[in-house]
């Protein structure tokens, strides 16, 4: 929902996931190493607000 369903390797997924925080401005003001989730992430992070550094293990729970 977030980057497409083609394949793509974890690198590729960790960056087009960084696009689209930023396109929609979704970095948290106050600490912007924190990433607010919008709908769709919630999905993929299972909760509203996740440090940078937890991104690559919750991704990894979505790739293959």
């Amino acid at each position: 929902a977030v980057i497409g369903a083609a394949a793509a390797a974890r690198t590729e997924v960790v960056k087009k996931i960084w696009a689209y925080i930023k396109k929609h401005n979704l970095q948290n003001p106050k600490n912007k190493r924190n990433i607010l989730a919008d709908e769709k992430l919630q999905k993929v992070f299972g909760k509203k607000e996740v440090s940078m550094f937890e991104l690559a293990s919750l991704i990894g729970k979505h790739l293959k």
